[in-house]
């Protein structure tokens, strides 16, 4: 049983990550859990003096957050029915990322799958606030899905890296059941700066190659080219489904979050991103 956690704060994103995580994993058993948090209004004194009736907006606020969570659900139920899923829905009080965190701890959730920006989110930026918290400190899987972007089934995985990770089976298994689910192909892109293989990186690279092994993959070596040149000229000349990338602190996602020049140079993911967390 695959276990889902779909944070959703009723945008249009949101719901196309929700969309994706559905028709992506139609043939697995799964249980979806839908997460939306929501904030009181901060009470000044005088206001809740002069505005009695304003003491209990909290307990509307958490209302309203579970009919929308309701309404939600009997739509995807309605929409998308499909007998292997099931369905669970919280309406929590505090911050997203706090509540992910205790929900991927408290369900045990092998997968996030969420929208890249909320319904406030600027076009300008890469991914939303929200989203770069989750990323950095989730302990499993996390699929962003762009705005407007329509389902593809996820037949080409685009695998960046710098083989500079000890690959192991098991934190790679969700991206090996999707890959195998759609008969997928995965290419491995190695972006150098003009340097071989040190003897740690071709170890590393034949370690994935094995477990890879039983799933169509191809290695590819772009020299002298920067990470986010390398992955758009890719795209460019293969079409792409899923771009998939290991958060080591030492290779490119963590850049990601910190560079503001990232915004400036071009690279606007108009595909699914999953992260997978750094191995231990």
């Amino acid at each position: 049983m695959l276990r889902v956690l779909l944070p959703t704060d009723f945008s249009d994103n949101s719901f196309e990550a929700i969309k994706y995580a559905l028709l992506a994993f139609k043939d697995m058993d799964c249980e979806f859990y839908l997460l939306h948090t929501y904030m009181p209004p901060v009470y000044h004194v005088e206001y809740v003096v002069g505005y009695p009736e304003q003491i209990g907006l909290g307990d509307v606020i958490k209302q309203n957050a579970v009919n929308d969570l309701n309404n939600l659900q009997n739509k995807l139920k309605e929409k998308f029915k499909n007998n292997r899923h099931s369905f669970d829905a919280f309406a929590c009080l505090g911050t997203l990322t706090n509540q992910v965190n205790e929900m991927v701890k408290d369900k045990n959730i092998n997968l996030i799958v969420m929208g890249t920006k909320g319904a406030t989110g600027a076009r300008e930026i890469l991914f939303g606030t929200n989203t770069v918290h989750i990323i950095k400190r989730a302990k499993c899987p996390v699929i962003a899905i762009p705005p407007n972007f329509e389902y593809e089934v996820p037949k080409e995985i685009l695998f960046p890296t710098d083989y500079e990770v000890n690959f192991k089976a098991k934190p790679l298994n969700l991206l090996l059941k999707i890959a195998k689910q759609h008969v997928s192909s995965i290419e491995v892109l190695h972006v150098s700066y003009g340097y071989e293989l040190s003897d740690a990186q071709k170890k590393n690279k034949e370690k994935l190659d094995k477990i890879l092994k039983g799933i169509a993959h191809l290695f590819h070596d772009k020299p002298n080219q920067e990470v986010i040149q390398a992955i758009n000229n890719f795209q460019l000349k293969h079409k792409m489904n899923l771009l998939v990338m290991i958060q080591n602190k030492h290779t490119f996602v963590e850049r990601l979050f910190i560079e503001p020049i990232i915004k400036k140079i071009g690279f606007h993911i108009q595909i699914p991103f999953m992260v997978i967390p750094h191995f231990k």
